[in-house]
C-alpha cells in the first residue's frame, strides 16, 4: 500500500470512530426527544398550560408509585384514582417519607399505561421535573398538575380506552450522599399557590 493510501485509511478509521462517537455522545438526547415528540413507551407530555377545550367524556386516572430499593423512603400516591373530563385540569399528590437519620436526594422516572395515551397526557407541573430532597424522617406531598389533550377523542386508537395509569418510580440521585440531618423530623407540603384547580382527594 501506498503512503497515501495508508493516510486515507487512516482518516476514514478516524472520521468512523469520531462518528460513532457522536452518536454515542447523542443516542440519549435523541431518544428522550423521540419519547417525548411521539408519546412512545407511555411518556408523558410537558404543557406550559391548561387546556382551552373540556370535552364530556370522562376518563378514570389511577396512580400507581414504586420505589427503587436503594431510596430509603416510603413512596405513595394520595389518592388512589380520579374521574376526570378531557381536557379538564387537575391537581393530584404523591406522599414520600424518608426512613433515614441523614439527607437522601432522589430523581423519579414516570410514564402511563398504556403507552399510547401517553402522548395526549399533558402535565403542567411535577415534582418529577427536578430532583427532590428529603431531611432525615421529612414527610412531602408531592404535587401533579396535568390534563388530558382533547385530541384524545380524536385518535381513534383510543376509542377502547377508558383508564389511565400514571406511574412513578423513585430512584436514589445520581450523587447523592448520605448526610446526616441538623434538623428535625417534620411535614411539608408543597403547593401551587394561585391555582384554581381543584385538590383530587
Amino acid at each position: 500500500m501506498s503512503r497515501y493510501g495508508k493516510t486515507y485509511t487512516i482518516f476514514g478509521v478516524i472520521c468512523i470512530l469520531g462518528a460513532m462517537t457522536t452518536l454515542t455522545a447523542y443516542a440519549v438526547p435523541l431518544y428522550e426527544l423521540f419519547c417525548k415528540v411521539t408519546g412512545y413507551g407511555g411518556t408523558t407530555q410537558i404543557a406550559k398550560g391548561s387546556s382551552k377545550r373540556v370535552l364530556d367524556r370522562k376518563i378514570t386516572v389511577r396512580f400507581n408509585a414504586d420505589t427503587n430499593l436503594e431510596l430509603p423512603w416510603e413512596f405513595q400516591a394520595v389518592q388512589n384514582a380520579v374521574s376526570v373530563k378531557i381536557g379538564e385540569p387537575v391537581l393530584a399528590f404523591y406522599q414520600a417519607k424518608s426512613l433515614t437519620n441523614f439527607d437522601v436526594t432522589g430523581t423519579a422516572t414516570f410514564n402511563v399505561v398504556p403507552n399510547k395515551a401517553g402522548k395526549y397526557f399533558n402535565k403542567v407541573e411535577c415534582f418529577c421535573f427536578t430532583e427532590q430532597t428529603l431531611k432525615a424522617g421529612e414527610t412531602v406531598d408531592f404535587p401533579v398538575q396535568f390534563h388530558i389533550d382533547p385530541a384524545f377523542s380524536d385518535d381513534r386508537r383510543l376509542d377502547d380506552v377508558d383508564t389511565i395509569t400514571l406511574s412513578y418510580t423513585f430512584f436514589k440521585a445520581a450523587g447523592s450522599e448520605n448526610k446526616l440531618s441538623k434538623k428535625p423530623a417534620w411535614t411539608k407540603k408543597i403547593s401551587l399557590k394561585g391555582s384554581s384547580l381543584k385538590a383530587v382527594n
